[in-house]
């Protein structure tokens, strides 16, 4: 059974398809969990807030504490999941705070570091541990970002935090085809997406953040994307990964996408 504490009771329902999505009450992880391609799905959105339409595990992922809960509920779903794929999407990270390092609050700093660099893999090594236990094949496609390769001052830790996601799943990746594991590795920076995220970013000020004009400039060229074409965009990658590992038995770790552009 799940934590009493979030409510969530555990059921050994038989579907075809189970998908694990972290931050899917909004932005990037809410188009992923409503628009997901399967039709018999299981969706469990892993977040503070719930998403109508899906199951909820509540959790606070910049909390370690909530780390083992969802270890254990990955264990759980997979343990004797007999369907044709299980995936997890990470969409969970904070920009917060937008500050230079050694000017911010430290809790805030902290907080940021553990939820945008720790728990992608601490969540992403259970979710290998659990994977084990089921035939099915097995999915883990982290929504990363240009910031992993690109400084942007005011980000050091949301920078930091998606450069150690890229490097998490190239290495995990070619560990898995090593092992000849079933489970795949996909990290996607979606490019510019109109989300929460995008609004926190121009309000901040050049002090802070001193790329802010070039952010506000992306919104009036209308060059920022609605999160649901990203999300069409990263399913469709997936479909396209799975395929293409298939083939050439490489792990292919990490794909990029601003409309389709792929590398």
């Amino acid at each position: 059974m799940g934590s009493p504490r979030n409510g969530f009771s555990y059921t050994a329902a038989v579907v075809a398809n189970l998908v694990f999505i972290t931050g899917g009450s909004s932005g990037i992880g809410a188009a992923m969990a409503r628009i997901v391609p399967y039709s018999d799905a299981r969706i469990i959105n892993i977040s503070r807030r719930e998403l109508k339409g899906c199951d909820h595990y509540e959790a606070d992922l910049s909390d370690p504490a909530a780390w083992r809960g969802v270890a254990d509920l990955f264990a759980r779903e997979i343990k004797d999941f007999a369907g044709e794929r299980a995936v997890f999407v990470h969409s969970a990270g904070t920009l917060q705070p937008i500050g230079f390092a050694g000017e911010v609050s430290p809790d805030e700093y902290t907080r940021q570091v553990l939820l945008d660099s720790a728990s992608p893999q601490v969540l992403g090594d259970a979710f290998l541990r659990a994977a084990r236990a089921t035939q099915a094949e097995c999915h883990i496609v982290m929504i990363s970002s240009g910031a992993a390769f690109t400084v942007f001052e005011g980000w050091s830790g949301y920078c930091a935090g998606k450069a150690a996601m890229d490097q998490w799943v190239r290495t995990a990746g070619a560990e898995q085809a090593r092992r000849g594991g079933r489970c795949r590795l996909l990290a996607v920076a979606p490019g510019i997406v109109e989300t929460a995220m995008q609004h926190e970013i121009r309000a901040a000020s050049s002090h802070d953040f001193p790329s802010v004009e070039m952010f506000i400039g992306f919104r009036e060229k209308q060059q920022s994307r609605d999160p649901e074409e990203a999300a069409r965009e990263i399913w469709s990658l997936l479909e396209h990964h799975w395929h293409w590992f298939s083939k050439t038995r490489h792990p292919f770790p990490r794909m990029s996408t601003t409309g389709l552009r792929t590398g």
